[in-house]
């Protein structure tokens, strides 16, 4: 009988270990940063073409390899990191398994160049495949360009499964940014299609951080500083007015390297408890530097994930920092029990000595005799007020002398003065509607609507109804483009990261449909003048900032889809919330609105927006 069990061929092997280490055009440009700080580089240069799915070059200033490495970096389980099992517990590098480049190049056109700098001349690959076309000698400068094509060209299944240009770029930006924010004393550029998206120069840790999310980032941050024999934190924390509803700008590296934990997120929760809305997250840019042996960082393929020897120390010690920043800086309330400052002396007061006031007392003046509060009257009138004031003397007749005569007055009889009624001679609405309408909803626990009908009473979720209603209403105006605008008294300046500016332009001609006014549109941040009719001022960027984050995965293609995506998103965020105390002219109209839509059974996130029980339903439960 023929043996069932057979090696698989290389290039069979390396597309298999390429689904591990590629996923998307993002891990190609995160393996080829990594491999360009390791090879010390000071100057890092990113270039892709339609959002990496075309091209994926990075070119860096490094140490180069000679021609013998260039060729045997492309190999599996090649790696000048490690040479020992016990090495893995040591590491200071980014990549050491040295399955990357063997993995790209099974997936994609590559070609290699790179020059050490002792070198006159420099060593040229191209691999197709897996399979060695052409190496040659070539001047060129010191360092190394990777340059990855057609990436899945050999794979049709796996480019299918890729997203669209817009996400596939955001996820390459934020591998860019984790890279970029780890390493401030290298230089990062970025160019995207031919255009300049960042350029980062050497900086230090606040500035590379503002450099990269521009706005008004600077004045956000709280620095946070803390040193014990386990652990030594760096970084920064934003001030709780600035959190917003996405959890974007929230980064922990450990030794250089960007991690997720959401054992060390809770405790940065933790330290913003009191102090955050509801749903709210802070932005965070933590530096954490532990000794290599007390962490292993191979526990996941993508290594974003790190083991700790001594999490409830790690957890404690950064919850305690962040507190302290939070309450050293006066974002947080602390207890202080030191003296205040605003009550110190001023210095150049310290040694004046008060000046005792001056009193002069009238002693003729007598309260019981007319003539002298007649005279000290006079005086105190002649001393303080203007000489214009009118004394006593001078003024005109007493008010008594006003009303003479008015009684035998024949053409003033007030028998004969008709006054206008103040009797209420109507109402808003009937006393019969306002009993009917009273009686017509009742609110339960802020939460439900309950509203009798023939057949029994129905039960409305008012949170999902006020939603369904706001849908339909939103998707309406943006397809017959006819929305109203209020006009603010200011326009309204909102900063955003690059990647959310993006965002924000390719959804802007929704937005206008829905109602908003942009006066202007800059690089880091846009200006409204006009909002939707239900749309507040203080709403503005609180609506923008979950239309944000509900489209992180990415935009629909088509229009349609777009229009619903951002009418749900509205409608999400504009909804009565359930706790929300409703008059009773409230609950009517909502209700009203509710049975007035297209499709009432259901909110736009397909959920029950209302319950009906009949008569006979409740007879049941009573029956014995």
């Amino acid at each position: 009988m023929s043996s069932i069990i057979q090696l698989l061929p290389d290039h069979v092997a390396n597309q298999i270990a390429a689904g591990e280490v590629v996923q998307r055009p993002a891990s190609v440009v995160k393996e080829l940063l990594e491999n360009a700080v390791d090879a010390n580089a000071t100057d890092i240069k990113l270039i892709i073409k339609d959002a990496g799915k075309a091209l994926v070059q990075v070119i860096d200033n490094g140490k180069g390899m000679s021609v013998t490495d260039a060729r045997l970096c492309f190999e599996r389980h090649a790696t000048s990191k490690i040479r020992l099992a016990e090495d893995l517990f040591s590491l200071s590098t980014k990549g050491f398994r040295g399955e990357a480049l063997a993995s790209i190049a099974a997936i994609a056109h590559v070609e290699m160049k790179t020059k050490q700098d002792q070198e006159e001349l420099g060593t040229q690959i191209v691999i197709e495949g897996s399979k060695f076309v052409s190496q040659e000698v070539a001047v060129l400068p010191r360092g190394t360009s990777f340059a990855v094509k057609n990436l899945f060209f050999n794979i049709p299944a796996r480019r299918n499964f890729l997203k669209s240009d817009t996400v596939e770029y955001r996820h390459v930006v934020d591998e860019f940014q984790r890279v970029a924010l780890a390493h401030p004393k290298i230089s990062f550029t970025f160019y995207h299609n031919g255009s300049e998206m960042f350029n980062l120069p050497v900086s230090t840790m606040r500035q590379r951080i503002v450099n990269i999310f521009s706005g008004k980032t600077n004045e956000k941050l709280v620095p946070v500083q803390e040193e014990t024999d386990i652990i030594i934190i760096q970084g920064f924390v934003g001030k709780p007015e600035f959190a917003k509803k996405s959890r974007g700008e929230q980064f922990f590296f450990v030794n250089d390297r960007f991690i997720k934990s959401g054992y060390l997120h809770h405790a940065v929760m933790a330290a913003y408890d009191g102090v955050l809305k509801d749903g709210a997250q802070p932005s965070y840019f933590l530096y954490l530097t532990v000794p290599p042996n007390t962490i292993d960082i191979n526990i996941h393929p993508t290594k974003t994930e790190i083991k700790f020897d001594d999490e409830h120390a790690l957890y404690a010690i950064l919850r305690a920092s962040i507190k302290h920043s939070l309450g050293q800086f006066n974002v947080a309330p602390v207890l202080d029990f030191d003296r205040d400052s605003n009550l110190d002396t001023p210095y150049s007061y310290k040694d004046l000595q008060g000046e005792t006031p001056t009193i002069q007392v009238d002693r003729s003046f007598n309260p019981f005799s007319d003539d002298k509060i007649n005279k000290h009257y006079s005086s105190a009138s002649s001393a303080s007020f203007p000489s214009t004031y009118p004394k006593k003397s001078e003024q005109g007749p007493s008010w008594e002398s006003l009303y003479v005569g008015l009684d035998n007055d024949s053409g003033n009889n007030s028998d004969e003065i008709s006054f206008e009624s103040e009797a209420v001679t109507g109402s808003l609405f009937n006393d019969e509607d306002v009993e009917q309408t009273v009686n017509n909803a009742y609110q339960i626990h802020k939460k439900y609507i309950v509203s009798p009908i023939k057949s029994g009473m129905v039960i409305v979720d008012q949170q999902r109804a006020h939603q369904r209603v706001l849908y339909e209403q939103f998707l309406t105006n943006m397809t017959v483009q006819q929305a109203s605008s209020q006009q603010l008294l200011f326009p309204l300046d909102l900063y955003f990261s690059s990647v959310e500016m993006e965002l924000i332009e390719e959804l802007k001609l929704s937005l206008i449909n829905t109602g908003f006014v942009f006066e202007e549109t800059k690089a880091d941040h846009i200006m409204i003048s006009g909002t939707p009719v239900n749309v507040t001022e203080s709403e503005v960027s609180l609506v923008l900032e979950q239309l944000l984050s509900d489209l992180h995965d990415g935009i629909p293609e088509s229009s349609f889809s777009q229009n619903d995506t951002i009418a749900k998103s509205m409608a999400k965020s504009l909804a009565v919330k359930t706790g929300t105390s409703l008059t009773v002219k409230e609950q009517e109209n909502l209700v009203n609105g509710l049975f007035a839509c297209k499709d009432p059974n259901v909110s736009p996130f397909q959920k029950p927006t209302f319950i009906t029980m009949r008569v006979e339903d409740i007879d049941k439960k009573f029956a014995l």
